[in-house]
């Protein structure tokens, strides 16, 4: 009689439940046992925020199926056919004996679990910095099912109104919009110059703005240094000074879980994550990785990075499932794409930002394209706003971030494959996209940003960032900085010292404008800008560009 196949799987967050999930269905003869340290299974760790703000109303429908059936240790029981230790904690694997000794945290029992294939799907958890203050109440992390329930206690009691969120990454933002809507006044507190280090500076700030007028007070370069109250906190101290506060939410990152593999002797990476292979194998062939504990490639500078995200997580499980069932598979890497909103605004990326590819060393070209993301004439289009990163060696894209209240979502997936195929912007230019009014422009919001590329790898768009731009004021160049919008649109928002002249009227005002200056255009997304410079050209003027992204895509303040 063949000799069933045992597998124990230590983690029971995402990588480790879909591992074993696949693993019935490849070779459902094999024993399978998953150890999980916590009470709950394989539920939506990025749907912990919506849960705290009462968009998910139930605490189980972050563990259910598709169907809704709640998957706890019966389910995986009866329908998984994999025996599930929750409560108990993983305490060593012994790989000459091919065992792993686990205790039950309910009973204080130990025992050891015999395996031919180990699975580490430990995850990560959260950084705590050793603060004086920082075990008060009410001072949380947002990892667990048991975390989201302990802040929906503290904003049940009605005594949380000064929410502080020290950490301006993906979950310190996602959390400021459930804090808000349960009445909270939120600061979130950042110590780098600019919150959502995974965007570059401008789009960033885009966003930064968007929740300032939402009422959210955003203190970047400021570092936490104390925090106060007798039983529960009460204010928090940075180095700029005092904010009161009631709950403070600590999220400033994740570091994988490797204490497990390190004590088995497994090799760690470079990035202090487990180090596999593309089979998802550790050092040691018998044992495998997945999830947020292991570090992987990323497919544009092909080095070692930790980008944990649950997306990747399930993907790597169903990888790992299928070479120890004996079916050759591979898991190539990553390019970092994320998507997440805020109140009505949505943000996502995909590939390097601009600051990532210059620091590999890359030449690259950047694109700043707002526009509707529906035919601009259909009733429910809205403003999304873009930036492209492409190599100018190669033309190929490099990266996209996208922010605005429209569908940003699928112009980053289109990017990612994009990316993922190595494709430059003259391949992208010309992607065959679905086009009707109800779901985008007739030139798709990415087909229009890679031909404004196309037009600067060409020679035939000379532009400035807003950045660039605010430098030059800053330093008190000499230029023109021309609007050529309605006076209608600049009644609205004007941009400090500019020079109104409408496109229509441009041509019969050119004496007005100086020919030994250099003439910056702009409108609102600048593609009248980029008429004007054309038109300016045409007449002789030298010096001319064009401030990408226009009034729409400007960082700073306007005048209203």
């Amino acid at each position: 009689m063949k000799k069933r196949m045992k597998v124990v799987i230590i983690g029971g967050v995402a990588a480790g439940p879909k591992t074993g999930s696949r693993i019935h269905r490849v070779c459902p003869e094999a024993d399978i046992t998953l150890v999980e340290k916590g009470e709950f299974l394989s539920y939506a760790g990025c749907g912990l925020p919506y849960y705290v703000s009462g968009i998910v109303k139930d605490q189980k429908e972050l563990m259910c199926t598709p169907i809704g059936v709640v998957r706890d240790p019966v389910f995986f029981r009866d329908v998984k056919h994999v025996k599930v230790l929750n409560r108990t904690e993983a305490l060593q694997i012994d790989r000459k004996k091919k065992e792993v000794r686990v205790k039950n945290l309910a009973t204080g029992e130990e025992q050891s679990l015999p395996y031919d294939k180990c699975v580490l799907a430990t995850g990560a958890r959260p950084i705590i910095p050793p603060l004086e203050g920082i075990k008060l109440k009410n001072v949380f992390t947002l990892q667990s099912i048991e975390d989201s329930e302990g802040i929906k206690a503290a904003l049940a009691e009605g005594k949380a109104k000064d929410a502080v969120i020290v950490g301006g990454g993906l979950i310190g933002i996602e959390m400021t919009e459930a804090l808000a809507s349960k009445g909270c006044r939120v600061t979130v507190v950042e110590k780098l110059p600019g919150i959502l280090p995974m965007l570059d500076w401008e789009i960033a700030r885009l966003v930064a703005k968007y929740l300032e007028s939402h009422g959210v007070k955003i203190k970047t370069e400021t570092t936490l240094t104390k925090i106060k109250g007798e039983k529960q906190v009460e204010s928090v101290v940075t180095d700029r000074g005092e904010i009161p506060c009631d709950l403070l939410l600590v999220s400033i990152g994740v570091r994988p879980q490797t204490v497990l593999a390190q004590k088995a002797g497994l090799k760690i990476g470079v990035t202090g994550a487990i180090r596999v292979n593309e089979r998802m194998q550790t050092s040691d062939p018998d044992i495998y990785a997945a999830g947020d504990c292991v570090e992987t490639n990323h497919l544009i500078t092909r080095k070692p990075c930790f980008i944990p995200l649950g997306s990747t997580a399930n993907k790597q499980g169903r990888v790992a499932a299928n070479n120890i069932c004996g079916y050759q598979d591979v898991f190539p890497g990553v390019i970092g794409s994320t998507v997440f909103k805020v109140f009505d605004l949505n943000v996502g990326r995909t590939g390097l930002t601009e600051a990532q590819a210059r620091k590999e060393g890359l030449e690259v070209v950047t694109v700043l394209s707002p526009a509707p993301d529906k035919a601009h004439f259909y009733p429910t289009a809205k403003p999304i706003m873009m930036k492209l990163v492409v190599e100018r060696k190669t033309r190929r894209l490099l990266g996209v971030q996208i922010a605005g209240a429209g569908d940003v979502d699928k112009r980053i997936d289109a990017a990612a494959m994009a990316i993922t195929a190595k494709m430059t912007v003259d391949d992208l230019a010309n992607a065959d996209l679905c086009y009707a009014p109800p779901y985008a422009p007739a030139m798709d919001n990415i087909i229009a940003a890679a031909n404004v590329a196309r037009n600067k790898l060409d020679g035939l768009f000379e532009s400035l960032t807003p950045m660039e731009v605010k430098e030059k004021m800053a330093r008190g160049d000499s230029f023109v900085f021309l609007d050529v919008r309605s006076p209608e649109e600049d009644a609205e928002a004007r941009l400090k010292d500019s020079v109104l002249i409408p496109l229509g009227k441009l041509r019969a005002r050119l004496k007005e404008l100086p020919r030994d200056q250099e003439i910056i255009t702009f409108c609102k997304i600048s593609l009248r800008g980029y008429e004007a410079a054309l038109i300016l050209k045409a007449a002789g003027f030298k010096n001319v560009k064009v401030m990408d992204g226009g009034v729409m895509m400007w960082p700073y303040e306007v005048i209203q």
